[in-house]
């Protein structure tokens, strides 16, 4: 018998990659993080609605993507904080959270950001695409 995938499910296999995402609404990012990895081809997805959560898992380890969500999207902006940040963050725009992106995982990560929800998935399929291998890979700073 010949079995397909349901149209629901990617046949793409981004088991090896991994998305280290930044919300703003726990609720929202639990079901992003159940809801969106079928339809990319299974990479991990790691949600994080806080930045001192965001910043230590960061800097922990090597990420193919690293995601901006569209709620913390919609909050920039509109030139307003995003919620969940730190005394260290709390006035940051996304280009000061893109700098320390790009400082902790190099120049070669994939940073995907968009306002509008229904974006989220042919964004993060081509930025995985486009993104490295990282699956539970431990982060070595150069």
């Amino acid at each position: 018998m010949n079995q397909t995938k349901p149209a629901h499910e990617s046949s793409v296999d981004n088991s090896k990659k991994s998305i280290l995402a930044r919300g703003c609404d726990p609720i929202a990012s639990l079901g992003a993080s159940k809801a969106i990895p079928p339809l990319i081809g299974n990479p991990e997805y790691v949600p994080t609605t806080n930045d001192e959560d965001f910043i230590e898992k960061l800097q922990s380890r090597d990420w193919s993507v690293v995601f901006f969500a569209p709620g913390a999207c919609r909050f920039n902006a509109a030139s307003q904080p995003i919620p969940g940040g730190s005394n260290r963050t709390q006035e940051w725009t996304l280009e000061q959270y893109r700098e320390l992106v790009r400082k902790h995982q190099g120049e070669q990560i994939q940073i995907v950001e968009t306002l509008d929800e229904r974006e989220t998935v042919g964004l993060l399929t081509e930025a995985l695409e486009n993104a490295q291998d990282t699956h539970n890979t431990l982060h070595t700073e150069s």
